[in-house]
């Protein structure tokens, strides 16, 4: 999921961002919504990228890559998460990472942060699919060996 690398969440920002191009004063970035609007974001904006996030597990020195929790999610939900995440329950939110990532960190995994890897990973499943099928024909190509 090397594209991943590519993908950015902006502290105070909705949404994800596609990195486009360094700039000396920042970054340009495009958004992946059905916009596609491309602006700078500054240097001393808080850029996260994709890649770069894990969960935190219950053993003190593991954790989990965002890329291996869109994938599971995949798998056990296929193109889109039917979840609400403006109208669910923190208990329903929960249950359904439980089933994704059982050995979470009930501690420093917040209810907010389940409802933006929904978020994500629906935002990524629409536009960027791509994603997805790269890990897929991996498998494939694995299995052939």
């Amino acid at each position: 999921m090397e594209l991943l690398q590519e993908i950015a969440n902006i502290s105070g920002k909705p949404g994800l961002y596609r990195i486009v191009k360094p700039g000396r004063t920042g970054v340009i970035v495009e958004s992946l919504d059905d916009v596609k609007k491309r602006e700078m974001v500054n240097a001393n904006a808080k850029v996260s990228v994709l890649k770069e996030i894990s969960i935190y597990s219950e053993d003190y020195n593991k954790s989990t890559p965002l890329s291996d929790i869109f994938f599971k999610i995949r798998e056990l939900h296929g193109e889109k998460v039917e979840i609400d995440v403006k109208t669910v329950s923190n208990k329903d939110v929960f249950s359904f990472f439980e089933k994704i990532m059982p050995d979470y960190d009930r501690e420093k995994v917040y209810h907010t942060d389940v409802k933006k890897i929904i978020q994500w990973y629906n935002l990524l499943s629409k536009n960027l699919p791509e994603i997805f099928e790269v890990k897929a024909a991996s498998e494939e190509a694995e299995a052939e060996k």
